[in-house]
């Protein structure tokens, strides 16, 4: 992917409009700053200062989405990318895996294969394991992308072979995938504020970013992002597992929403962790980005301090304390794109 060129050229464009280190001595003073809760005061002002009297459609791609609730303010970012993912054959990495059969384990699985069966189809001739390979390979010929993660996600051995879950990639479109983040007003039972969702179209990543005006309004945001959702779609994020998606299940049940979120899931923070993590001294969203990618973000706001910015925007009806929340969420989820090519690369 030409990602590095991209995405930096990405990052002075949207972040041209926010507070941001010119040079290495500011670079040094932000990052000793950073963790600091005067800094993120004082930066709040300057963005209040910077952005009065602005409104969102004067600093981004803003329009107006229809639902059944009522309206929601939509945020569209398009980047060229070169997103590809090559053919690597994985239904017959399948069938060379003995131990997703019942009963079959690594000790057994080596024995077999030193006998000459090398694949599930070459068992179907095995006295103990035949019937077992035929029922599996008629089972196969049916199965959904959801159902063969299903599989080997559900597999005993799942964990010696996670990297099949980012290999078998290959058996569904591409423009299926859904790269999600959303930003909220706390870690549980609060409203979601902003929903991020990008799409790889043609040559293009296109990000919608469905954004909570006032509180009224969460419901049509839930629904938008909804909208993008189909039964072939595959969330992909980064901690969503155990957060997003989970949240967005009880804001639904909150809101009187019926939502079918049970969509498979690819949720990078664990093959990140399986991946790199003997070779970044974390796995953090951002560390990847900059160890591994040559990005390094400035000008964001720390989730801690997100609750209180909203507030600020929503006292102040200034759009300024939202505008680096809502570009760190479209970096984010830009970002796992490329995240996702570059594990399904390495596994391969």
């Amino acid at each position: 992917m030409t990602y590095d060129y991209q995405m930096e050229e990405y990052l002075r464009n949207a972040l041209s409009g926010s507070l941001h280190s010119s040079n290495q001595s500011d670079d040094i003073n932000y990052n000793e700053r950073s963790l600091s809760g005067s800094y993120f005061r004082d930066l709040k002002e300057k963005l209040l200062i910077e952005y009065d009297n602005k409104s969102l459609n004067d600093v981004m791609d803003c329009r107006i989405s229809k639902t059944s609730f009522g309206d929601a303010l939509k945020i569209t970012t398009k980047e060229k990318i070169d997103f590809f993912i090559e053919d690597n054959d994985f239904m017959h990495q399948i069938n060379s895996n003995l131990k997703l059969l019942p009963r079959i384990g690594l000790k057994t699985e080596k024995n077999l294969k030193n006998k000459g069966y090398d694949t599930i189809e070459s068992l179907m001739d095995h006295d103990k394991y035949g019937n077992i390979a035929t029922k599996f390979l008629d089972e196969m010929e049916g199965m959904s992308f959801r159902d063969i993660m299903d599989l080997l996600d559900n597999n005993r051995y799942s964990k010696r072979c996670r990297d099949n879950l980012i290999k078998c990639i290959s058996l569904t479109d591409i423009e299926n995938f859904k790269f999600m983040d959303i930003e909220t007003k706390g870690l549980s039972n609060v409203p979601i504020i902003l929903i991020g969702v990008a799409e790889i179209k043609g040559s293009s990543i296109v990000a919608s970013q469905y954004f909570l005006r006032n509180y009224t309004e969460e419901p049509n945001i839930i629904e938008a992002y909804l909208s993008h959702l189909d039964e072939d779609s595959v969330h992909v994020t980064f901690n969503g597992k155990t957060f997003d998606v989970p949240f967005i299940k009880n804001r639904c049940t909150h809101n009187g929403i019926e939502a079918n979120m049970d969509l498979p899931h690819l949720d990078l923070m664990y093959f990140a962790k399986n991946l790199w993590s003997n070779s970044l001294p974390n796995c953090q969203l951002q560390t990847i980005e900059r160890e591994i990618f040559g990005i390094k973000r400035q000008g964001d706001v720390p989730g801690q301090y997100i609750p209180g910015y909203y507030d600020t925007y929503l006292i102040e009806k200034n759009i300024g304390p939202v505008v680096p929340i809502i570009e760190h969420n479209c970096q984010d989820i830009i970002s796992l794109a490329s995240f996702l090519e570059k594990m399904y690369e390495d596994v391969n």
